[in-house]
Protein backbone atom coordinates (compact mmCIF):
# COMPACT_ATOMS: atom_id res chain seq x y z
CA UNK A 1 0.00 0.00 0.00
CA UNK A 2 1.74 3.60 -0.95
CA UNK A 3 1.34 6.08 2.19
CA UNK A 4 0.31 10.28 2.07
CA UNK A 5 2.20 12.71 3.67
CA UNK A 6 -0.17 15.20 5.41
CA UNK A 7 2.21 17.88 6.49
CA UNK A 8 1.12 20.72 3.94
CA UNK A 9 -2.99 20.07 4.69
CA UNK A 10 -2.59 20.46 8.36
CA UNK A 11 -0.82 23.46 8.20
CA UNK A 12 -3.42 25.36 6.40
CA UNK A 13 -5.92 23.96 8.59
CA UNK A 14 -3.60 25.12 11.53
CA UNK A 15 -3.13 28.94 9.65
CA UNK A 16 -6.82 29.08 9.32
CA UNK A 17 -7.78 28.49 12.84
CA UNK A 18 -5.51 30.56 14.48
CA UNK A 19 -6.42 33.48 12.08
CA UNK A 20 -10.24 32.43 13.27
CA UNK A 21 -8.99 32.95 17.08
CA UNK A 22 -7.79 35.67 16.78
CA UNK A 23 -9.94 37.72 14.84
CA UNK A 24 -12.22 36.72 17.83
CA UNK A 25 -10.03 37.97 20.44
CA UNK A 26 -10.09 41.26 19.08
CA UNK A 27 -13.74 41.51 19.69
CA UNK A 28 -13.51 39.99 23.07
CA UNK A 29 -10.89 42.54 23.95
CA UNK A 30 -13.05 45.18 22.79
CA UNK A 31 -10.50 46.11 20.25
CA UNK A 32 -12.91 46.60 17.40
CA UNK A 33 -15.56 48.74 19.57
CA UNK A 34 -15.76 52.42 18.73
CA UNK A 35 -13.84 54.32 21.15
CA UNK A 36 -16.77 56.85 22.27
CA UNK A 37 -19.06 54.05 22.89
CA UNK A 38 -16.12 52.85 25.41
CA UNK A 39 -15.79 56.41 27.48
CA UNK A 40 -19.77 57.03 27.67
CA UNK A 41 -20.00 53.33 29.37
CA UNK A 42 -17.03 54.73 31.77
CA UNK A 43 -18.65 58.16 32.31
CA UNK A 44 -19.74 58.47 36.21
CA UNK A 45 -23.45 59.59 37.09
CA UNK A 46 -22.91 62.75 39.54
CA UNK A 47 -25.09 65.79 40.35
CA UNK A 48 -23.64 69.41 40.38
CA UNK A 49 -24.69 72.57 42.25
CA UNK A 50 -23.45 75.98 41.65
CA UNK A 51 -22.66 77.52 44.80
CA UNK A 52 -25.18 80.62 46.11
CA UNK A 53 -24.58 83.68 47.69
CA UNK A 54 -26.79 84.10 50.79
CA UNK A 55 -26.93 85.55 54.81
CA UNK A 56 -24.70 82.75 56.44
CA UNK A 57 -25.52 82.92 60.40
CA UNK A 58 -23.81 81.57 63.23
CA UNK A 59 -25.31 79.84 65.48
CA UNK A 60 -25.01 78.10 68.93
CA UNK A 61 -27.75 75.57 69.60
CA UNK A 62 -28.73 74.44 72.82
CA UNK A 63 -31.22 73.30 75.55
CA UNK A 64 -33.06 74.68 78.62
CA UNK A 65 -36.92 74.45 80.51
CA UNK A 66 -38.26 77.67 81.02
CA UNK A 67 -38.05 79.63 83.52
CA UNK A 68 -39.93 82.72 85.57
CA UNK A 69 -37.38 85.70 86.10
CA UNK A 70 -39.78 86.16 89.30
CA UNK A 71 -41.69 84.03 91.83
CA UNK A 72 -42.94 84.26 94.86
CA UNK A 73 -44.40 82.27 97.44
CA UNK A 74 -47.26 83.30 99.25
CA UNK A 75 -46.41 82.74 103.36
CA UNK A 76 -48.93 83.30 105.92
CA UNK A 77 -48.13 86.04 108.55
CA UNK A 78 -50.61 85.21 110.92
CA UNK A 79 -52.57 82.24 112.09
CA UNK A 80 -56.37 81.64 111.12
CA UNK A 81 -59.06 80.09 109.35
CA UNK A 82 -59.45 80.90 105.46
CA UNK A 83 -62.80 82.72 105.35
CA UNK A 84 -62.42 84.40 101.62
CA UNK A 85 -60.78 83.47 98.55
CA UNK A 86 -60.61 86.13 95.71
CA UNK A 87 -58.37 84.30 92.96
CA UNK A 88 -58.22 80.65 91.42
CA UNK A 89 -54.93 79.21 89.41
CA UNK A 90 -53.70 80.93 86.13
CA UNK A 91 -55.32 84.36 87.38
CA UNK A 92 -53.89 87.26 86.51
CA UNK A 93 -53.17 89.48 89.88
CA UNK A 94 -51.39 93.20 90.73
CA UNK A 95 -48.72 93.04 93.66
CA UNK A 96 -51.00 94.35 97.01
CA UNK A 97 -53.95 92.54 95.22
CA UNK A 98 -55.96 90.66 97.74
CA UNK A 99 -55.63 87.03 97.56
CA UNK A 100 -58.09 85.78 100.56
CA UNK A 101 -58.85 86.58 103.68
CA UNK A 102 -58.53 84.89 107.40
CA UNK A 103 -61.14 85.30 109.97
CA UNK A 104 -59.38 87.89 112.05
CA UNK A 105 -62.30 88.36 114.46
CA UNK A 106 -59.67 88.41 117.80
CA UNK A 107 -57.29 90.57 116.52
CA UNK A 108 -59.46 92.93 115.19
CA UNK A 109 -60.76 93.26 119.11
CA UNK A 110 -57.40 93.66 120.17
CA UNK A 111 -56.51 96.16 117.92
CA UNK A 112 -59.80 98.38 119.06
CA UNK A 113 -58.68 97.43 122.80
CA UNK A 114 -55.24 98.85 122.13
CA UNK A 115 -56.90 102.15 120.58
CA UNK A 116 -58.87 102.99 123.17
CA UNK A 117 -56.84 102.44 125.71
CA UNK A 118 -54.45 104.70 124.01
CA UNK A 119 -57.06 107.23 123.61
CA UNK A 120 -57.74 107.27 126.97
CA UNK A 121 -53.49 107.44 127.94
CA UNK A 122 -53.51 110.38 126.22
CA UNK A 123 -56.34 112.17 127.30
CA UNK A 124 -54.75 111.76 131.25
CA UNK A 125 -51.31 112.71 129.35
CA UNK A 126 -52.94 116.37 127.91
CA UNK A 127 -54.73 116.89 131.68
CA UNK A 128 -51.05 116.43 133.81
CA UNK A 129 -49.54 118.40 131.38
CA UNK A 130 -51.89 121.41 132.44
CA UNK A 131 -51.30 120.52 136.14
CA UNK A 132 -47.43 120.72 135.43
CA UNK A 133 -47.56 123.43 134.16
CA UNK A 134 -49.84 125.19 136.86
CA UNK A 135 -47.24 123.56 139.23
CA UNK A 136 -49.21 120.96 140.40
CA UNK A 137 -46.85 117.93 138.73
CA UNK A 138 -43.41 116.76 139.28
CA UNK A 139 -41.52 117.03 135.43
CA UNK A 140 -39.95 113.03 136.81
CA UNK A 141 -44.30 111.75 136.65
CA UNK A 142 -44.92 113.69 133.17
CA UNK A 143 -41.65 112.27 131.76
CA UNK A 144 -42.94 108.92 133.09
CA UNK A 145 -46.40 109.56 131.66
CA UNK A 146 -45.13 110.55 128.23
CA UNK A 147 -43.48 107.25 127.74
CA UNK A 148 -46.52 105.39 128.84
CA UNK A 149 -48.17 106.99 125.68
CA UNK A 150 -45.32 106.26 123.47
CA UNK A 151 -44.94 102.43 124.32
CA UNK A 152 -49.24 101.95 124.37
CA UNK A 153 -48.75 103.91 120.70
CA UNK A 154 -46.70 101.42 119.49
CA UNK A 155 -48.28 98.66 120.52
CA UNK A 156 -51.91 99.44 118.91
CA UNK A 157 -50.00 100.00 115.65
CA UNK A 158 -48.43 96.42 116.06
CA UNK A 159 -52.00 95.16 116.91
CA UNK A 160 -52.47 96.99 113.63
CA UNK A 161 -50.38 95.18 111.60
CA UNK A 162 -51.14 92.18 113.03
CA UNK A 163 -54.55 92.56 112.00
CA UNK A 164 -53.53 93.82 108.65
CA UNK A 165 -51.86 90.51 107.69
CA UNK A 166 -55.42 88.43 107.47
CA UNK A 167 -55.64 89.89 104.50
CA UNK A 168 -53.36 87.89 102.39
CA UNK A 169 -51.80 89.95 99.47
CA UNK A 170 -50.02 89.48 96.51
CA UNK A 171 -46.17 90.41 96.56
CA UNK A 172 -45.70 90.94 93.22
CA UNK A 173 -47.07 91.25 89.30
CA UNK A 174 -48.20 87.87 87.98
CA UNK A 175 -50.37 85.12 88.00
CA UNK A 176 -51.33 82.51 90.48
CA UNK A 177 -49.57 79.63 89.30
CA UNK A 178 -50.19 77.62 92.64
CA UNK A 179 -53.26 77.72 95.30
CA UNK A 180 -52.91 75.48 98.41
CA UNK A 181 -55.47 76.58 100.33
CA UNK A 182 -59.52 75.89 100.67
CA UNK A 183 -61.97 77.65 102.09
CA UNK A 184 -62.33 76.74 105.93
CA UNK A 185 -58.51 75.15 106.50
CA UNK A 186 -56.55 76.64 109.52
CA UNK A 187 -53.47 77.48 108.73
CA UNK A 188 -50.18 79.07 111.11
CA UNK A 189 -47.66 81.38 110.23
CA UNK A 190 -45.27 80.47 107.53
CA UNK A 191 -47.64 78.31 105.85
CA UNK A 192 -47.31 78.71 102.05
CA UNK A 193 -50.61 79.67 100.50
CA UNK A 194 -49.95 80.15 97.12
CA UNK A 195 -47.27 80.78 94.77
CA UNK A 196 -47.57 83.56 92.00
CA UNK A 197 -45.16 83.65 88.96
CA UNK A 198 -44.35 86.91 86.27
CA UNK A 199 -44.39 85.57 83.15
CA UNK A 200 -42.99 88.14 81.34
CA UNK A 201 -40.23 87.94 80.47
CA UNK A 202 -39.28 84.08 80.39
CA UNK A 203 -36.12 82.77 80.51
CA UNK A 204 -33.67 79.95 79.38
CA UNK A 205 -30.42 79.36 81.11
CA UNK A 206 -27.88 77.67 78.55
CA UNK A 207 -25.12 76.25 79.75
CA UNK A 208 -22.35 76.90 77.04
CA UNK A 209 -19.07 75.08 76.67
CA UNK A 210 -16.19 77.34 77.86
CA UNK A 211 -14.94 77.58 74.03
CA UNK A 212 -18.00 79.83 73.02
CA UNK A 213 -16.80 82.09 75.58
CA UNK A 214 -15.61 84.84 72.96
CA UNK A 215 -18.20 84.46 70.74
CA UNK A 216 -21.25 85.63 72.74
CA UNK A 217 -22.34 88.88 74.37
CA UNK A 218 -25.26 89.99 75.86
CA UNK A 219 -27.48 91.87 73.08
CA UNK A 220 -26.88 89.06 70.54
CA UNK A 221 -30.31 87.61 69.19
CA UNK A 222 -31.35 83.95 70.00
CA UNK A 223 -34.37 82.07 68.49
CA UNK A 224 -36.59 79.53 70.60
CA UNK A 225 -38.50 76.73 69.40
CA UNK A 226 -40.84 74.48 72.00
CA UNK A 227 -42.30 71.29 71.46
CA UNK A 228 -45.83 73.03 72.52
CA UNK A 229 -46.36 75.21 69.47
CA UNK A 230 -45.05 73.51 66.38
CA UNK A 231 -43.41 75.05 63.58
CA UNK A 232 -42.94 78.62 65.84
CA UNK A 233 -40.08 80.76 66.55
CA UNK A 234 -40.08 82.93 69.28
CA UNK A 235 -37.52 85.89 69.75
CA UNK A 236 -34.93 86.66 72.41
CA UNK A 237 -31.86 88.21 72.98
CA UNK A 238 -29.32 87.13 75.43
CA UNK A 239 -29.42 88.97 78.36
CA UNK A 240 -26.26 88.26 81.04
CA UNK A 241 -23.54 86.19 81.03
CA UNK A 242 -22.41 84.32 83.75
CA UNK A 243 -18.96 85.29 84.08
CA UNK A 244 -17.45 82.24 86.41
CA UNK A 245 -17.11 78.64 84.35
CA UNK A 246 -18.29 75.64 86.28
CA UNK A 247 -15.30 73.41 86.69
CA UNK A 248 -17.10 70.12 86.83
CA UNK A 249 -18.52 70.57 83.26
CA UNK A 250 -16.38 73.51 82.03
CA UNK A 251 -19.42 75.43 80.64
CA UNK A 252 -20.67 79.11 81.96
CA UNK A 253 -24.83 79.59 82.09
CA UNK A 254 -25.77 82.24 79.55
CA UNK A 255 -29.50 83.86 80.51
CA UNK A 256 -31.63 84.11 77.23
CA UNK A 257 -34.60 86.81 77.80
CA UNK A 258 -37.48 85.65 75.37
CA UNK A 259 -39.91 87.78 73.83
CA UNK A 260 -43.84 86.23 73.73
CA UNK A 261 -46.92 88.76 73.55
CA UNK A 262 -48.85 86.09 72.35
CA UNK A 263 -48.65 83.98 76.63
CA UNK A 264 -48.22 81.09 74.38
CA UNK A 265 -44.92 80.20 76.22
CA UNK A 266 -45.19 78.82 80.09
CA UNK A 267 -42.46 77.92 82.42
CA UNK A 268 -41.18 74.38 82.56
CA UNK A 269 -41.54 74.14 78.40
CA UNK A 270 -38.66 72.04 77.41
CA UNK A 271 -36.78 74.70 74.60
CA UNK A 272 -34.67 74.61 71.86
CA UNK A 273 -32.49 77.41 71.65
CA UNK A 274 -30.47 78.91 68.96
CA UNK A 275 -28.07 82.07 69.74
CA UNK A 276 -26.98 83.52 66.72
CA UNK A 277 -23.01 85.13 67.30
CA UNK A 278 -22.06 86.05 63.75
CA UNK A 279 -23.98 86.78 60.41
CA UNK A 280 -22.07 87.21 56.96
CA UNK A 281 -24.14 88.98 54.02
CA UNK A 282 -23.71 87.27 51.12
CA UNK A 283 -21.69 84.77 51.76
CA UNK A 284 -20.62 82.08 49.02
CA UNK A 285 -22.07 78.79 50.30
CA UNK A 286 -22.05 75.26 49.13
CA UNK A 287 -23.77 72.02 50.60
CA UNK A 288 -21.99 70.71 53.43
CA UNK A 289 -22.18 66.81 52.00
CA UNK A 290 -19.79 68.39 48.72
CA UNK A 291 -17.05 68.60 50.69
CA UNK A 292 -14.76 65.66 50.68
CA UNK A 293 -11.64 65.33 53.16
CA UNK A 294 -7.90 65.15 51.70
CA UNK A 295 -5.61 64.28 54.05
CA UNK A 296 -7.40 66.49 56.48
CA UNK A 297 -7.83 69.59 54.18
CA UNK A 298 -11.40 70.47 52.29
CA UNK A 299 -11.50 70.34 48.93
CA UNK A 300 -14.59 69.54 46.25
CA UNK A 301 -15.21 67.94 43.24
CA UNK A 302 -16.01 70.41 40.25
CA UNK A 303 -17.19 69.54 36.75
CA UNK A 304 -14.67 71.04 33.73
CA UNK A 305 -15.82 70.09 30.16
CA UNK A 306 -17.05 66.46 30.71
CA UNK A 307 -14.18 65.82 33.64
CA UNK A 308 -13.57 65.57 37.17
CA UNK A 309 -11.52 68.07 38.84
CA UNK A 310 -10.81 68.65 42.64
CA UNK A 311 -9.81 71.69 44.07
CA UNK A 312 -8.65 72.69 47.69
CA UNK A 313 -11.26 75.12 49.07
CA UNK A 314 -11.00 76.97 52.94
CA UNK A 315 -14.52 77.12 54.57
CA UNK A 316 -15.46 79.47 57.20
CA UNK A 317 -19.30 79.90 58.93
CA UNK A 318 -21.51 76.59 58.90
CA UNK A 319 -25.37 76.61 59.23
CA UNK A 320 -28.59 74.51 58.01
CA UNK A 321 -26.46 72.20 56.01
CA UNK A 322 -24.42 74.65 54.50
CA UNK A 323 -20.94 75.76 54.77
CA UNK A 324 -19.04 78.96 53.77
CA UNK A 325 -16.04 79.19 51.36
CA UNK A 326 -13.84 81.65 51.65
CA UNK A 327 -11.31 80.56 49.47
CA UNK A 328 -10.68 77.96 45.95
CA UNK A 329 -14.08 79.15 44.58
CA UNK A 330 -15.41 81.79 42.66
CA UNK A 331 -19.00 81.31 42.45
CA UNK A 332 -19.94 79.96 38.85
CA UNK A 333 -18.41 76.24 39.11
CA UNK A 334 -20.45 73.35 39.02
CA UNK A 335 -19.62 71.74 42.29
CA UNK A 336 -19.80 67.68 43.04
CA UNK A 337 -23.22 67.24 45.25
CA UNK A 338 -23.68 63.65 44.80
CA UNK A 339 -21.01 61.20 43.48
CA UNK A 340 -17.84 62.48 44.63
CA UNK A 341 -16.86 59.84 46.48
CA UNK A 342 -16.15 57.69 44.02
CA UNK A 343 -14.23 60.39 42.05
CA UNK A 344 -10.51 61.29 41.28
CA UNK A 345 -9.34 64.10 39.30
CA UNK A 346 -9.70 63.66 35.36
CA UNK A 347 -12.42 61.21 35.69
CA UNK A 348 -15.08 61.73 32.78
CA UNK A 349 -18.58 62.35 34.42
CA UNK A 350 -21.89 62.67 33.07
CA UNK A 351 -24.26 65.14 34.77
CA UNK A 352 -27.36 63.91 35.73
CA UNK A 353 -30.83 65.58 37.41
CA UNK A 354 -29.01 69.19 36.88
CA UNK A 355 -32.48 71.15 35.88
CA UNK A 356 -34.20 69.49 38.60
CA UNK A 357 -31.81 70.45 41.44
CA UNK A 358 -31.84 73.78 40.04
CA UNK A 359 -35.43 74.04 40.01
CA UNK A 360 -35.48 73.31 44.07
CA UNK A 361 -32.94 76.15 44.53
Amino acid sequence: MKAYSAGPVVASAIISASLLLAGCGEKANGKSEDPEKKEEVAAIPVEVRTPMRAEMLAVYSGTAALEADQEAAVVAKVGGEIRQLHVEEGQVVREGQILARLDGDQMRFEAEKARASLAKLEHDYKRNVELHQKGMMSPGAIDNLKYEVEALRAAYDLARLQYSYTEIRAPIDGVVAERHIKIGNTIKPNDVLFRVTDLKPLLAYVHVPERELGRLQPGQPASVQVDAVPGQQFPGRIARLSPVVDPSTATFKTTIEIDDPSNQLKPGMFARVGIVYERRQNALQIPRTAIVDEEGRPTVFIVEAGKAQQKPIQVGLSSAGYVEVTAGLAGAEQVVVVGQGALKSGNTVRVVQLEAVQAKR
